[in-house]
């Protein structure tokens, strides 16, 4: 197999991208690469399904997995027993400092929703990584802050990109490889035994699974890598999002199928919304309302997570609650009613039986160790609430019709307002976004986008008259877009409307895309002109 490397060897690159490591990809793409396109055509199969009336089910034929009462996942690796707070973003050099010091015991350094895929951002956050396990990672920024790594870091976990996507900066015969690949491949084989010798290990946080099928997938690169690395099976632990309306209906047999290197799962919010919309959301029975009204506490995430924590306790795995994606402000009042509802939803997670949770910000890091420690009472987790009493149906978790709250027109312009900023951000190199005082990621944008679709798919009336139309989305979509470009000019006005497009595209059509990413990046983000713009 042939192999290309089409982006740009910036500083210090050639750490990363040396001949050994390049190798070990090449052997994971030739290995495994004929599958992951056979699972992602599966995907586009049941889509089409449910676009014809089919809905989901509990998996007959694995019906067996699910009643045998005897088998468990592996016990928790070291740096991954009390996971109680666990703080998210990306791996850029400030990030990645701010969050290992931070308090959290857990880091999901994220190359996926929350970084844009510039190879800049791909290559140098790889950098990044090696140079803070290597306890090289201190620097002073242009202000002359300085940025020192402390002696209790958290624990790294690498979320990689998706099965879905590729990485156009390496190609093999051609085409470009799988950016899963790229990304589990790289830092495995760099950090593993860096980690190992750290006292940690090698874990990894795994996004936007349909299927234990593709779960199955993972777990055999995982064999695959740690046989070639020379590592005892069972080395890798990977917790895994159930953020896919599929995948809930298989969390038991995704455990299973990780058993040996399985962490737990983790609940989350805007991408599982965002796959019931994406494959429901032409029948009318799963409109939702406006997004700020889609709170975890309505009966079809309810019953989502509560499955998620009793499924976990059984098997001895952790359960992860979802994000507080707040950022604090200088205005006491907005922090304190901000506050007041990230604390509300730990409490609800932690009295659910939630083993830790997520935040975006390292100021929320107290709130929510706060509310575990009161809960877990000196206990690093608490697997052994076994949350029998929990009985959920296939019903219950499509239960969406059941969700109270109105489409506004507020409610119409937020999600335009959001969308275009966030692809405008992401096409300039930024992937975690600071918004109104949120914290959003790639997440927000498709949740954003896919409702506002599917308003005007249905013609929405509107509770304050009137009902949403492509003309008024048009109008809304502008008038954003004027406030966005304002002071803008060349290339950066030049993006701002490229971002208006692709927002158009994925939001006006007749048929849905199945994400904003992959033609964005296929048509926008050049690994030789593309790789910083901020």
């Amino acid at each position: 197999m042939r192999y290309e490397i089409l982006g740009p060897m910036a500083d210090r690159f050639d750490e990363v991208l040396t001949a050994e490591a390049l190798e070990f990809l090449i052997a994971l793409d030739g290995e495994f690469a004929a599958r992951r396109v056979a699972l992602l055509d599966t995907r586009r199969a049941r889509r089409a399904r449910y676009a014809s009336g089919q809905l989901p089910d509990f998996l007959p034929e694995t019906e067996h997995i699910r009643t045998d009462p005897t088998w468990r996942v592996a016990p928790p690796a070291p740096g991954l027993v009390d996971r109680r707070v666990e703080i998210t973003g990306p791996t850029d050099r400030k990030m990645t400092v701010n969050a290992l010091n931070s308090g959290a015991k857990v880091w999901l350094a994220d190359f996926e929703d929350a970084t844009s895929p510039t190879w800049r951002n791909v290559i140098g956050g790889q950098l990044n990584l090696m140079d803070a396990l290597d306890r090289r990672i201190d620097f002073t920024d242009e202000r002359g802050k300085r940025y020192a790594l402390g002696e209790e870091p958290a624990t790294i976990v690498v979320r990689p990109r998706g099965w879905h996507l590729v990485e156009k900066g390496i190609v093999v015969d051609g085409r470009p490889i799988s950016a899963s690949l790229v990304d589990f491949g790289l830092y495995f084989f760099h950090c593993a035994h860096r980690q190992l010798d750290a006292g940690a290990g090698p874990y990894f946080y795994l996004p936007k699974l349909e299927s234990h099928r593709e779960a199955r997938l993972w777990n055999d690169v995982f064999v695959l890598a740690q046989r070639r690395l020379g590592l005892p099976q069972g080395t890798i632990r990977a917790t895994t999002l159930i953020e896919t309306i599929t995948a809930a209906f298989e969390m038991e047999e995704i455990l299973y199928e990780l058993r040996e290197h399985s962490a737990g799962l983790n609940a989350g919010r805007w991408d599982y919304i965002f796959s019931i919309i994406k494959n429901f959301g032409q029948w009318p029975d799963f409109v939702l309302p406006d997004r700020a009204e889609v709170t975890m506490t309505v009966p079809f995430m309810r019953a989502y997570t509560e499955l998620l924590v009793r499924t976990c306790h059984r098997r001895g795995a952790h359960a992860i609650g979802g994000m507080a994606a707040f950022i604090p402000s200088r205005d006491p009042q907005v922090n304190e009613a901000a506050l007041g509802k990230v604390r509300a939803d730990k409490q609800r997670e932690a009295g659910d039986g939630f083993d830790g949770s997520w935040v975006a910000h390292p100021g929320l890091v107290p709130t929510c160790r706060e509310v575990f420690d009161a809960v877990l009472d000196g206990r690093p987790h608490q697997v052994d609430r076994l949350r029998e009493e929990v009985a959920v149906t296939a019903t219950d978790l499509l239960a969406v019709d059941k969700t109270p709250g109105q489409v506004t027109a507020a409610g119409v312009r937020a999600n335009v307002a959001v969308a275009l900023r966030y692809v405008d951000a992401w096409l300039g190199g930024a992937g975690a976004v600071a918004l109104w005082n949120l914290m959003e990621d790639a997440a927000t944008a498709e949740i954003a986008r896919c409702q506002v679709w599917q308003w005007l798919h249905h013609g929405t009336p509107l509770a304050d008259g009137g009902c949403v139309t492509e003309d008024l989305v048009r109008s809304v979509l502008a008038g954003e877009l004027v406030a966005l470009v304002d002071g803008r000019d060349g290339p950066d006005r030049d993006r701002a409307e490229a971002a208006a497009r692709i927002v158009e595209e994925t939001t006006l059509g007749e048929d849905l895309p199945a994400f904003f990413t992959t033609e964005a990046y296929a048509r926008h983000l050049s690994p030789a002109a593309l790789t910083d713009q901020r």
